[in-house]
């Protein structure tokens, strides 16, 4: 396939199911295409819906780049592990989309994110941060005390698919908050503050060093890359990803695993840059 265009002034790319293969690290074709992204002068961001105390495996694999992490929420300084800047959900907001999906989805259990902490409900079964939090509660609103950024809300059981409870969620709550989810197999979903998406946060980082969509591509495979699939000039959607990507990115990459994202910069850096 030929790419049209120059050469990208920023990548912006996914994390786990994009770069990162669900079983295995970072390949070294991966990071080899992205460092000499980055000599050549690209800006490179890892948008992702990971909180920052899951990057340091991807600040130890490449050494630089600028992160987007919790779906658009943080601006974070990747080298410096520090929080720059939050886009947070208010307290009255997550008390009312709890109240709204309790409803709604009955067998649906909570989870919420803010500074360090991960607090989640009893009936909530955590995947990744078992043991972060040692002390669970009967009832998520009393953990609902400061401004987060990002709720889950998992169906344990799996009554419902992701799919399945992101149409729910968002007729009942979207004018309340930002839905998404990452993972079709989970019944998991991610919940931002209305507005707030990696497009939307990508699109503020990339104006600030006076870049527009034109110069930027973009990588993802699920629900929560589509904003940032649909906003950059030039997208990929993973082909192993969600049935829907395609629908909202531009071109399709190579599955994760087969090192897709890195072929296809390997071909943009064979582009001229803009004069």
């Amino acid at each position: 396939m030929s790419i049209p265009g120059y050469r990208p002034k920023l990548i912006a790319t996914d994390l786990d199911g994009t770069i990162v293969p669900h079983y295995t690290g970072v390949s070294d074709r991966t990071i080899a295409a992205f460092t000499k992204a980055r000599d050549l002068g690209v800006e490179i961001f890892f948008v992702t819906g990971r909180p920052p105390r899951w990057m340091p495996e991807i600040r130890d694999a490449f050494g630089f780049g600028s992160a987007i992490c919790a779906n658009g929420a943080m601006v974070y300084d990747l080298m410096k592990n520090e929080v720059l800047e939050e886009f947070n959900i208010s307290v009255a907001v997550q008390l009312e989309v709890v109240a709204k999906l309790r409803e709604v989805i009955p067998p649906i259990s909570f989870a919420i994110e803010y500074g360090d902490e991960f607090h989640h409900e009893s009936k909530y079964v955590p995947r990744w941060d078992i043991g972060v939090d040692m002390q669970p509660v009967e009832r998520i609103e009393d953990r609902c005390i400061r401004p987060a950024f990002k709720m889950l809300a998992r169906c344990s059981d799996y009554e419902l698919s992701s799919d399945e409870m992101l149409a729910i969620a968002e007729r009942e709550v979207g004018h309340l908050a930002t839905i998404t989810h990452s993972n079709g197999s989970e019944a998991l979903l991610e919940i931002s503050a209305l507005g707030v998406s990696k497009g939307e946060t990508l699109a503020k980082m990339a104006a600030r060093l006076g870049i527009t969509a034109e110069d930027v591509v973009s990588f993802g495979d699920n629900p929560n890359d589509f904003s940032m699939l649909q906003w950059a000039e030039r997208s990929w959607a993973m082909s192993d990803g969600h049935a829907d990507a395609p629908l909202h990115a531009k071109f399709v990459a190579d599955p994760c695993e087969a090192d897709g994202v890195a072929a296809v910069i390997e071909q943009l850096l064979e582009l001229p840059p803009r004069s």
